[in-house]
């Protein structure tokens, strides 16, 4: 039936379709399969004239569906089950050519089977998510066979064992995560199950959903990996993990968190060598931007601060300066919260609030060290701002970061911490406010369009103009994204500026001030970006519309 529509469709000639036939008598293979390896079509061409469609990130998988198949059927033949349609079963197939899977699944549910193309990768992800990891099955068996009453320091003593599933289960879950390049790790536990997410590009994805009873035992492994106190799940707790994967030095963050189902846990992912590859050309300041920034590290003295929210990537462009500095001639010194990356070269501290070791103790103790350049994790009250920017006026270049909106808000933020205006004004060389936006994925990027909204947004008249946005795809999990990029607002205190601050202004009369000067604002930074194809109106519009307002 399959030949003779491909026959008719004048993609296949009747000697080819004998051959196949011929193969298939000989091996038992299935007829498309070995039509496709023959060469005598595609499996595009194929999957078109079946009229198979293909599974598309917005369709909701209905996952109560999952239990009219057998999980052995689902993992054997790379399906999954999506929607119920009357008597239609929609059904997403890594090989939706696959008659002998099509016409079991017609057997065992007694409905008629649409299959959808889907890749591999989303298979085993929604399998995944489902069903968990192999080694959670594992695990699950091993805490069946132990009674609930278990106290936890017992859980900790069996998975200490390197070979307890617990343990392997733990493993897979960073692995999977450093994999798919995700920056944190959630485990949030709740009434019925524990909840596994990614942050990847910014945003967090639900990985799987695991039994809540294997909460206590999965905690505990991180607490014993991050030598935490494992009998103590009443207070919050923090630690680290170095690990080494594919071949690479990753330092894992670990915090713990009670809450009133068990304790959630949030794992930071560093990866220690990734910083060695950022350089000022790659952290993505436009022209005029990368010349302010290339003058405030040429200084050798005054305040360069970088403000956003928290990971906007603040600390990553500090870093970069220091290391871009950095030279056998110059003692750099910083006091940190914590230590993300280890510089060569560089001396770098910790403040210990437990011990008294403050931002501002540490400061007064580098200040008798001989440094030429000081970096502060960030400047949070009056004490560290005022020994910073006197250090600043005395012959140091001092970086920091602050948490404000914009650029023009960090000056007054030092200002209502109690600095004084002219302290401020002959010190801060300039502030660096930044974004980090996603990136169109290189894979599936295609033009379009904007829509009326974005083109109000970027001020452009015409809907003529073409842009750029992914498709989704395999590559960027559907999501049209792959990676992140920085969007950055960078004033420069010149004269006039100076002259400003002197009066105690408004932040938005130093903003309008600055615009003036030549300042380019983040929204403008962006839509240059989205002009440029490398992110989207959509993506400048999410992250930096509220700062405009």
């Amino acid at each position: 039936m399959l030949g003779e529509r491909l026959i008719e469709a004048g993609l296949l000639t009747k000697e080819q379709l004998n051959e196949a036939l011929r193969v298939q008598t000989q091996t038992g293979e299935l007829l498309g399969s070995i039509l496709i390896k023959s060469g005598f079509i595609s499996e595009k061409n194929l999957i078109r004239m079946l009229n198979i469609q293909e599974l598309k990130a917005k369709d909701t998988i209905d996952r109560q569906l999952v239990k009219i198949l057998p999980e052995k059927i689902i993992r054997q033949y790379k399906l999954f089950p999506v929607k119920k349609e009357g008597k239609y079963l929609f059904v997403a197939m890594a090989d939706p050519l696959n008659v002998i899977a099509l016409d079991n699944l017609r057997l065992l549910t007694g409905l008629d089977i649409k299959p959808l193309k889907a890749s591999l990768k989303e298979i085993n992800s929604l399998i995944e998510k489902h069903f968990g990891l192999p080694e959670v099955k594992r695990a699950l068996q091993e805490l069946k066979a132990e009674p609930e009453t278990k106290e936890i320091a017992e859980i900790a003593e069996d998975i200490i064992v390197d070979e307890a599933p617990i343990i392997q289960l733990v493993n897979s879950l960073i692995t999977k995560a450093v994999e798919e390049e995700a920056s944190d790790i959630h485990l949030e536990p709740f009434e019925k199950e524990m909840r596994i997410r990614f942050r990847i590009d910014g945003l967090l994805q639900e990985v799987m959903n695991l039994p809540r009873k294997m909460t206590n035992a999965i905690v505990s492994r991180l607490k014993v990996m991050a030598s935490l106190d494992i009998a103590e799940r009443r207070v919050p707790q923090d630690g680290r993990i170095a690990l080494k994967i594919a071949g690479r030095e990753m330092d894992l963050r670990i915090s713990t968190l009670p809450t009133i189902f068990g304790e959630k846990v949030v794992i930071r992912i560093l990866d220690k060598e990734s910083i060695k590859n950022y350089t000022l050309e790659k952290l993505g300041l436009a022209e005029e931007n990368h010349r302010y920034f290339s003058q405030f590290l040429k200084g050798t003295y005054g305040v360069v601060l970088a403000t956003g929210p928290t990971g906007s990537g603040k600390t990553t462009t500090l870093y970069t300066a220091l290391n871009f500095i950095n030279s056998v001639e110059r003692n750099i010194v910083t006091v940190e919260d914590p230590v993300e990356y280890m510089l060569e070269g560089i001396n770098q501290t910790q403040v210990n609030v437990k011990t008294g070791a403050t931002f501002a103790g540490y400061l007064r103790s580098i200040l008798r060290q001989d440094p030429d350049v000081i970096m502060v994790g960030e400047i949070r009250d009056f004490e560290t701002a005022e020994i910073a920017l006197r250090a600043a006026t005395t012959g140091h270049l001092v970086f920091s970061t602050l948490h404000t909106n914009d650029a023009s808000g960090a000056i007054t933020r030092l200002i209502d911490m109690g600095v004084e205006p002219f302290m401020v004004a002959s010190s801060v060389l300039g502030v660096v406010a930044q974004r980090l936006v996603r990136k169109i994925c290189p894979h599936c990027k295609q033009p379009y369009h904007p829509e009326e909204a974005e083109l109000a947004f970027a001020g452009l008249k015409t809907n003529a103009t073409t842009l750029y946005k992914g498709r989704g795809c395999e590559q960027c999990n559907y999501t049209g994204y792959r990676s992140r990029l920085a969007i950055f607002e960078v004033l420069t205190v010149s004269s006039s500026l100076q002259r400003l601050i002197l009066k105690r202004p408004a932040v938005e009369d130093l903003r309008q001030l600055a615009i003036k000067e030549g300042m380019i604002t983040l929204k403008e930074d962006g839509i240059q970006k989205a002009r440029a194809g490398i992110t989207t109106l959509k993506e400048i519009m999410r992250v930096a519309y509220r700062e405009e307002q």
